[in-house]
């Protein structure tokens, strides 16, 4: 993926799927790649047109929440790319889970019933529905794992505020109720997903990416109890299938631990996969769209200059 270079760049940063470009201190260019990571590591191949999906699914559900809290978004001048407003990060990832399942079912069954300070209730099978959601943050690591943190943690390690906490919860939930609603309207649940927050002055801004696969897991409604009641394996929407046969191959990003070789047939699987959740998310027609990185760029440039500040 091409580096570029903007005028007033004050920075750049390459994260695990993104590539971030700060602009003037005010803006931030992010370009999502069609790399994609699994346990903390970046795998081998590229996901085509994975970029433009999480992009476009972002910026679908931050416009659709936007009368819930602010958020950073100012405009998408390519299909991969978002510009928005650059904010004061919290170190925190406020995952809302909505059903037992994933990490909150691996700390379940393995016999525990408090995971990040929020009690989880005896009595549930996996994927089953909370009484009301919970909130399980994590801190957003620079490098490596994130780790699992209680409020009390937070507030005590100054990561946010107690009053600070209280308007982040607030805001997770109501997001939350949001996302499961529109995700109700096409026939989906939204289990659980995470959201990032910063500050921008006094007021507290929704940022990154909201509602797509790789921050979210979505079940589908049609036969849910039924498949529940059977004990059978949920019907979803995200990237837990890659998670799966990474550890069906024996890879859980532990040391020692070696990548599995990743077929072209499976890489079109995964890109395939994408593309059917952006369309049953969305419920419009995925047009697969690539760029040069000349038209990237100039595009790009348009745009910063148009909403300069």
């Amino acid at each position: 993926m091409t580096k570029f270079n903007f005028p007033d760049q004050t920075n750049f940063y390459k994260g695990k799927v993104r590539d971030v470009y700060f602009i003037a201190d005010d803006r931030l260019v992010m370009v999502a790649s069609d790399r994609i990571s699994a346990f903390d590591v970046i795998l081998p191949r590229p996901i085509p047109f994975k970029g433009q999906v999480l992009n476009q699914i972002a910026a679908y559900m931050l416009s659709e929440t936007k009368d819930v809290c602010k958020n950073w978004l100012i405009d998408i001048p390519a299909p991969n790319v978002s510009i928005g407003k650059k904010c004061d990060p919290f170190k925190i990832e406020m995952v809302v889970r909505g059903n037992l399942v994933g990490h909150a079912w691996r700390t379940y069954s393995s016999g525990k019933r408090i995971l990040c300070g929020a009690t989880m209730p005896d009595g549930l099978k996996e994927n089953d529905f909370f009484p009301e959601p919970i909130i399980t943050p994590s801190t957003k690591a620079d490098a490596g794992h994130d780790e699992d943190i209680s409020p009390d943690e937070i507030i005590e390690k100054g990561l946010a505020t107690r009053d600070e906490w209280t308007m982040l919860s607030q805001y997770a939930f109501h997001l939350f109720e949001k996302g499961k609603a529109i995700a109700a309207k096409r026939g989906l649940i939204l289990a659980d997903t995470k959201y990032e927050f910063g500050k921008l002055g006094d007021e507290i801004y929704l940022m990154d990416e909201v509602h797509t696969p790789d921050s979210s897991r979505y079940f589908y409604a049609d036969g849910f109890e039924e498949r529940q009641e059977r004990g059978e394996r949920q019907k979803q929407l995200s990237k837990e299938f890659v998670r799966e046969w990474l550890i069906a191959n024996n890879f859980m990003g532990k040391e020692g631990q070696i990548v599995p070789e990743m077929s072209d047939e499976w890489v079109n699987t995964i890109s395939k996969r994408y593309i059917e959740l952006y369309e049953k998310v969305i419920g419009k027609k995925f047009l697969p769209e690539k760029l040069s990185d000349d038209e990237t760029y100039n595009r790009i440039i348009s745009s910063l200059n148009k909403y300069s500040t």
